[in-house]
């Protein structure tokens, strides 16, 4: 008998049709993997097996209890109920008073804004200690217990957020791109958990890539446009025709007049950074970081999870508090410069990363949410665009093939095409300084050559300033020839190529 059965089902997202007329079955001992473009519906499908979207025609039937590991916190309402903004993983303060990872794993989490403790009354724990510290022990999360879990790095709360999962004792393990912003070290963990539960008898339903497929794995699923298009096992596929089909064109810029060397005041270096510090509780997230960028330089920033790229990088972004305390040059003025507020240091400031998407309002329409990277909000400005503008906004929409989507909110849209417009956003206004924080995540493998294509040609002028944070090495791409590695807080590596 199946442990997962489809019949001919549906499913509706708001108002539109993704999924068309599935039907799959998954029988005991066997191990899927679904892959498929941007916008396949590969993380609608997940989610309709976890009861989060209703058919709309067949059948579906599943056995045992289902646990769904989402990619980011857009599910997880206890984890993202404590996690409000943008900004608050660099809160000293509100590290302190945030749950702890043993709170989040067992549900022992306060209503934000607690006061008064004995008025909280919390549901009994139902995670035995030692169910907890197995768990822990497998995805390497047991000396991170006693941490608030809004302090952890993009990869070890990916880590959390999977061990809350297992905590429950799931029949059946949905994971959407669970690979996706971990290091080298941190993957490997995770396919040996994986590979761990899969011989203690779990079913684990998989949304990836093709080259991010583990060995123990035995069928797959592809998807198009929201209908199967094969199904086979592992041992009789070819990714060709998956890595084909993702394939986009190369962009071409003849038409695009915005994007030449980007203007405003003239500076001869992008930022220089002296023995930049940042602590918690006594204990240095970085430690002595020295980093002088010339206007022009191309770099990629390396290190593993927890290293402090993220922070390092919200220092030059204006968004850490702790980057007074700090001695540092922004475009050559002292930390911004003299009367300089933060609005005109994020102007020069191209960005994306993982955080921001986590927490941009998702029912701004792609047109709104490009075009408020003029004005550095997550989707919400009232000043009117001017005719320049507008006419940029419509150029990077046609740059980055979003032009169908422009009137939609981005709720509609799968994960990776969100994460194009947020790189939209990031382009748009023709920054001098481009910081871009793992900016493929979710992408596909064609709609990653393609962007690279983008920074490329944006970033040919000695004008502009790349900063390109990545894992994966075939990612970065090729106008960088500068590297600068981060160890536990501290720079282990400075290479140019």
């Amino acid at each position: 008998m199946p442990v997962l059965s489809l019949q001919h089902i549906s499913v509706r997202k708001f108002d539109s049709p993704v999924l068309f007329d599935l039907t799959w079955e998954v029988k005991p001992g066997e191990q899927w993997v679904i892959c498929g473009g941007n916008g396949s519906g590969k993380t609608t499908l997940l989610e309709t097996l976890a009861s989060r979207w209703a058919t709309t025609q067949g059948q579906l039937h599943k056995q045992g209890v289902v646990e769904f590991v989402a990619n980011d916190y857009s599910f997880n309402r206890i984890a993202r109920a404590a996690a409000q903004y943008y900004q608050q993983r660099f809160q000293a303060y509100e590290a302190a008073v945030a749950p702890s990872v043993r709170e989040v794993l067992t549900e022992q989490m306060k209503p934000v804004g607690t006061v008064d403790d004995k008025s909280v009354q919390l549901a009994e724990n139902t995670v035995s200690e030692e169910k907890l510290e197995e768990v822990c022990s497998l995805l390497q999360l047991t000396h991170l217990l006693d941490q608030p879990f809004i302090t952890l790095s993009n990869g070890e709360t990916r880590r959390m957020l999977l061990a809350r999962s297992l905590v429950k004792k799931p029949d059946i393990l949905l994971l959407d791109h669970p690979f996706v912003g971990l290091d080298v070290h941190s993957r490997e963990v995770l396919r040996t958990a994986l590979a761990t539960l899969a011989s203690r008898g779990s079913t684990i339903i998989l949304a990836t890539s093709p080259s991010e497929i583990p060995a123990f794995f035995t069928h797959i699923l592809e998807l198009n446009q929201g209908r199967i298009i094969n199904q086979s096992t592992l041992e009789n596929w070819s990714p060709k025709s998956l890595m084909m089909s993702s394939e986009s064109p190369h962009p071409h810029f003849e038409n695009f007049t915005t994007f030449d060397a980007p203007s405003g005041p003239d500076f001869a270096h992008a930022f220089d950074l002296r023995n930049i510090r940042v602590v918690y509780d006594g204990k240095a997230v970085l430690d002595q970081v020295n980093w002088k960028v010339q206007k022009g330089e191309k770099w990629a920033l390396t290190g593993a999870n927890g290293s402090g790229k993220s922070t390092l990088l919200s220092i030059l972004t204006a968004d850490h508090p702790q980057r007074f305390a700090n001695d540092y040059d922004l475009f050559d003025q002292k930390r911004g410069g003299k009367g300089a507020s933060i609005w005109d240091i994020k102007q020069k400031i191209g960005h994306v990363s993982p955080e921001l998407h986590l927490y941009f309002p998702t029912e701004t329409t792609v047109f709104k949410a490009i075009a408020s990277g003029f004005f550095d909000a997550t989707g919400v400005y009232f000043k009117k665009l001017n005719p320049h503008q507008t006419e940029q906004v419509h150029q990077m929409v046609a740059l980055l093939q979003l032009t169908p989507e422009m009137d939609r909110p981005l709720q509609k849209l799968s994960k990776g095409e969100q994460r194009l417009v947020l790189l939209a956003r990031a382009l748009v206004k023709n920054p001098p300084l481009l910081i871009m924080d793992e900016p493929c995540q979710g992408l596909d493998v064609g709609s990653i050559e393609y962007f690279k294509a983008v920074v490329d040609a944006l970033c040919g002028s000695d004008q502009r300033t790349l900063i390109y944070v990545s894992h994966y090495p075939h990612e970065i791409p090729s106008c960088v020839n500068n590297f600068l590695k981060l160890e536990r807080g501290r720079v282990a590596e400075i290479r140019r190529v």
